[in-house]
């Protein structure tokens, strides 16, 4: 690299640096500059001046497309699809006639289970791995998993739950399991796995319509906190104390005993359709909704009663003794169902209160400040440093007395001349950048595809 200085100058020694005047430093590697006029060749200035053209034009066009663009959709709304598409439901029963079945309207809904986990341990297990309610076969009935759900442990499973849309139920027997104590060697296995999962707290995780059926309760602090997941039942120690949800009620007062959650109080709420466009969608029959929130309560009873009084709220609950089993256990497994419409939430923002409930998905203002001042010292001190550097540089200028000595560059600056040097294989690393922003870019959509992004997960 050759480096040509032309000066315009009356003196050539003893004045301040500040008198000095460069017409033009021109940094070229091994061509030519010109002395009289301080510019390039014609030919170079030709095709710059040619490049240049031809940029501007490119911006211009660009910038008009955006302005376009801008105009096109200023009149369109935005709305966030939670990764499917939403589901319209009606009533079976439609002026005392049931409904014909239509591909654009649905009567029943499916309430489908998910592995059970728990923070205590590690090891998760599926919904039959425990003696609940199953129905046949549900295995080969199971929805399609992705990936992303094969990967973080999920097995989705249809349950023997079917609930009507806009049917309300009261004390619904699912099943009933019988416990013998002449079979002592068959169950002992069965009912000791059933109260090492209550008292590690494993955790149900129901889905309906893609969305969680949460439990929410009142916290302090809070007025109410939503879980994604309801315990399969709570334990009460040697000493009467009481674990996890048996703190809830003052029932679960006997000790030694595991408390079995068999039934469970179902709220869900719809918003009704209308012929607004904002609505996404018009009412079939004069009467069309979807789902907004799915809400459950667990209560462990022991039904002594048969019909809905079994399910009274004053009934006592249901018991598994810590010791060996002395009499024989019935366990039944009931739920009921209330719909109830909520005109204010949409289907496009269901997973608002799910959200907002949960602490660690509030903003962390400490943390955003904290990262903000440490940002703002750092950057401070690179200022600083920058701005002590080029004060002593100017000074160092101003004490120069012969242009030798301000020729010579140190530092930084030595490399001035190198920062827009094309590199020696450009096209490499034009292909080597673009690759990896396609990767980049496909990434996230092959994540967003897997359904990782989205808040539904699923």
């Amino acid at each position: 690299m050759s480096v040509t200085v032309v000066l315009t100058s009356d003196h050539t020694s003893g004045i301040d640096l500040e008198s000095r005047k460069f017409s033009a430093i021109y940094c070229t590697q091994g061509g030519t500059v010109n002395k009289s006029e301080g510019t390039k060749p014609s030919g170079s200035s030709l095709s710059f001046q040619t490049f240049k053209a031809k940029h501007q034009k490119i911006a211009t066009m660009l910038f008009i497309a955006l302005v376009v663009n801008l105009c096109i959709l200023q009149g369109l709304n935005a709305f966030y699809l939670p990764g499917l598409a939403s589901v319209t439901y009606c009533p079976r029963y439609t002026g005392g006639r049931e409904k014909s079945n239509e591909n654009s309207c649905k009567t029943e809904l499916t309430i489908y289970v998910n592995r059970l986990n728990t923070v205590e341990n590690i090891v998760p297990y599926e919904y039959h791995n425990f003696d609940f309610c199953i129905p046949e076969n549900d295995v080969a009935r199971s929805p399609a998993e992705n990936l992303n759900q094969v990967v973080f442990g999920e097995r989705i499973r249809p349950s023997i739950y079917k609930l009507n849309f806009y049917e309300e139920a009261n004390c619904i027997t699912v099943c009933e399991k019988s416990y013998q104590v002449e079979d002592k060697d068959q169950i002992e296995e069965i009912l000791s796995f059933l109260k090492r999962g209550i008292s590690l707290n494993y955790q149900h995780h129901w889905i309906v319509d893609n969305m969680p059926i949460t439990w929410c309760y009142a916290v302090e602090g809070n007025p109410e906190f939503c879980s994604t997941g309801f315990p399969i039942g709570c334990y009460v120690t040697k000493f009467g104390k009481r674990k996890d949800a048996c703190v809830l009620s003052e029932k679960f007062n006997v000790r030694d005993t595991y408390f079995v959650f068999n039934h469970v109080d179902i709220t869900i709420e719809y918003h009704k359709l209308s012929p607004d466009p904002e609505d996404w969608g018009q009412s079939h029959d004069g009467f069309g909704a979807r789902i907004v929130s799915a809400k459950l309560v667990p209560r462990s009873i022991d039904h002594q009663k048969e019909g809905p009084e079994g399910c009274d709220p004053g009934s006592p609950p249901l018991g598994i003794p810590g010791p060996e089993l002395t009499k024989d256990l019935k366990m039944k497994y009931t739920y009921s169902v209330t719909w109830k419409e909520n005109p204010k939430v949409k289907w496009t923002s269901r997973w608002d209160y799910i959200l907002e409930s949960m602490p660690h998905t509030n903003i962390q203002w400490l943390s955003i400040m904290n990262s903000l001042v440490i940002v703002v010292f750092l950057s401070g001190m690179v200022a600083m440093i920058m701005l002590r550097t080029l004060h002593k540089d100017i000074a160092q200028y101003n004490r120069m007395d012969n242009l030798e000595d301000a020729l010579k560059e140190s530092g930084w600056k030595v490399v001035r001349c190198d920062v827009f040097r094309p590199p020696r294989k450009g096209m490499f690393l034009s292909v080597l950048v673009g690759n990896g922003t396609q990767l980049f870019f496909m990434t996230l959509i092959t994540l967003g595809m897997l359904k990782s992004m989205p808040s539904s997960f699923r």
